[in-house]
């Protein structure tokens, strides 16, 4: 990184990681070994909540959107308990809990009403879901009882996008969002991941008022001239850097950005501004 980027860096009071995940430290490296697996790409962090503080800290980020996914039903309880949990011991984290559309199949009809306002009594600040691990069309019948709960209450980060599967093709959220207008929506990896011909296409995605998107595991595989026309089409307002970690360090992530070529103005509001306007800050 250049003197130039760190001391712009320096001169910004808080950044925030809008996208990371952690897991229990029993359990962290089986978890992060699977999603290496999943991606067929090399695993930099461990994963840990300890180690996302740290690795942050050291690259001056200083708050966290920290989130994990429910890959079944059975698992929302215990890890909408842990992101909370997790949040309590470090004031840097803000999360985002988990659901999961066959959780009404478990716990029974309501029960995911029930589970938005328990979220929301322990803290937590949004819903994370990963289509691709939980196996659900996003526009499937069984998910729209996530979003009539959501809408209007708490924010989503969905994981947009592979070439590989169709649970999470960007067509499929802007198809949500005509029965779900309200519904705030962050679409992960530049809107789709490797899945960008599509979000370009859709004349309804970029720019949606609704629709906000994060620029990690994205930018890396993008043409930076790319990247740019992407985040300047759907507008510098309603875009958040991320990291993705446990997947990429801090450190690289954050010269990835500052190499696109953005002005300052519009690096202060991807890193901070706009995610301090979301949450109020």
């Amino acid at each position: 990184m250049t003197d130039s980027q760190q001391e712009f860096l320096s001169s910004i009071d808080e950044i925030y990681d809008m996208h990371t995940h952690i897991f229990p430290g029993k359990i962290a490296e089986k978890a992060v070994a699977s999603i290496g697996k999943f991606y067929d790409l090399t695993m930099h962090e461990k994963g840990t909540a300890e180690e996302l503080v740290a690795r942050g800290k050291a690259a001056r980020v200083s708050k966290f959107l920290v989130c994990s996914t429910a890959t079944t039903g059975a698992q929302v309880n215990a890890i909408n308990d842990f992101v909370s949990k997790e949040c309590s011991i470090y004031p840097e984290f803000l999360g985002f809990g988990s659901l999961h559309p066959d959780y009404e199949k478990i716990d029974g009809p309501g029960s995911i009403a029930k589970e938005v306002d328990r979220m929301i009594s322990l803290g937590l600040r949004g819903i994370k879901l990963h289509p691709d691990f939980q196996h659900f069309d996003i526009d499937a019948p069984e998910a729209y009882s996530i979003y009539e709960v959501a809408e209007g209450k708490l924010p989503l980060l969905i994981h947009m996008g592979d070439n590989r599967y169709d649970y999470s093709k960007p067509f499929r959220l802007a198809n949500i969002l005509k029965t779900f207008p309200k519904l705030t929506v962050i679409a992960a990896h530049l809107g789709g991941y490797s899945c960008w011909d599509e979000v370009k296409a859709l004349g309804n995605y970029l720019g949606h008022p609704n629709i906000y998107i994060d620029t990690c595991s994205a930018i890396q595989f993008l043409p930076k001239e790319e990247s740019v026309n992407i985040i300047r089409a759907h507008g510098v307002d309603k875009v958040f850097w991320g990291t993705d970690f446990p997947m990429w360090s801090h450190e690289t992530e954050l010269e990835r950005f500052l190499s696109l070529g953005l002005t300052e103005e519009e690096n202060r509001k991807i890193l901070s501004d706009n995610a301090k306007k979301f949450f109020n800050k």
